[in-house]
């Protein structure tokens, strides 16, 4: 059996008035939130299914489905806490998580070292191996028009250690 795999998330979500904005686990000041079934942080959501996919036990809306009411409103870093322990149940620890947030407000970089320092402590890894970066889409769809913002994580994971 392979010792590493690699996995590869993606989300996205549109702005609402009237949310908090959550993003890694931080809330981050805005005038909008994210619009979801949950508080709608599109980073932890493509994390959670750049590590389902690598260990090849789901995706996000299989295991906490936008149908189910016990998801209503609940917090992310719950969603990733629970994929966490099947991760381990399966074998599987997090080695490294590098992750794009594409939108044109907010700006990343304020908020980026305290989006790696949650990150890195939901994933059980030091900060230095978790990097989040901010890009915009030069004006052009969605996220241009600032709807939204859009997501995208690559982890890396290993078998039996930790």
């Amino acid at each position: 059996m392979t010792p590493h795999r690699i996995g590869l998330g993606l989300d996205v979500h549109r702005f609402a008035e009237g949310r908090d904005l959550y993003l890694g686990g931080v809330k981050i000041p805005h005038g909008k939130g994210l619009l979801g079934h949950s508080d709608a942080d599109v980073l932890l959501h493509a994390v959670i299914d750049a590590l389902l996919g690598a260990a090849g036990i789901g995706d996000i809306g299989e295991l906490f489905p936008d149908t189910d009411p016990r998801y209503k409103g609940i917090r992310s870093t719950a969603l990733l806490e629970e994929a966490m322990k099947r991760l381990a149940a399966a074998g599987w620890r997090v080695v490294n998580c590098d992750a794009v947030l594409v939108c044109e407000e907010p700006k990343v970089l304020p908020h980026r070292e305290a989006i790696r320092a949650s990150l890195a402590a939901l994933l059980g890894v030091a900060p230095d191996a978790v990097m989040v970066k901010g890009k915009t889409s030069e004006r052009l769809g969605f996220t241009g028009r600032g709807e939204g913002i859009m997501a995208q994580a690559v982890v890396l994971i290993e078998r039996g250690k930790g």
